[in-house]
């Protein structure tokens, strides 16, 4: 079995024309909010959510621009929340136990904005992004780097799935 190429990935035929008005806007909607909430507070499974959209013949591109942006915007909360930490560290609902996030800071510290391209890891990823807040980073490279990381698992992902139903 050959694995197809980026460009016949990218380009695969979306939804039927049926499913590309509203149901198709709600879907990228859905895939957008689950992405966004599973790089902050609650926890979500948007891996899941870009498969079944793929395996529908959405357009891979797509999904993994809407994936990253959401998942990447969804980790400048937690940023955010870094930079107020002193005020919401001991709140229940605050992502990141204060063990995780003390972890976070001395690799954080260890090796700098470098490690948000870890971000997109399910163990400590949100901690870094924490992390990142905490110590300052600005904002900039801080959409810079998860940028990358999150739409990157997303196209790994993609190309694993194109693979598998190719």
């Amino acid at each position: 079995m050959s694995t197809p190429s980026l460009s016949t990935i990218c380009m695969r035929r979306g939804p039927r024309k049926a499913d590309r008005g509203v149901e198709g806007f709600g879907a990228l909607g859905g895939l957008f909010a689950i992405a966004f909430l599973a790089a902050t507070v609650l926890p979500a499974q948007s891996e899941t959510a870009l498969v079944g959209l793929q395996v529908a013949g959405y357009p891979v591109l797509l999904l993994v621009t809407v994936a990253g942006i959401g998942n990447t915007l969804g980790a400048v909360v937690n940023w955010a929340l870094g930079r107020c930490v002193e005020r919401y560290r001991d709140r229940g609902w605050f992502p990141v136990s204060a063990a995780a996030l003390d972890r976070a800071s001395r690799w954080y510290r260890k090796w700098g904005r470098w490690s948000l391209l870890l971000s997109w890891a399910p163990i400590g990823g949100d901690a870094l992004t924490v992390a990142a807040g905490v110590l300052r980073e600005p904002l900039w490279s801080f959409l810079a780097l998860v940028a990358i990381a999150k739409a990157g698992r997303y196209a790994a992902l993609a190309a694993a799935t194109a693979k598998l139903i190719g």
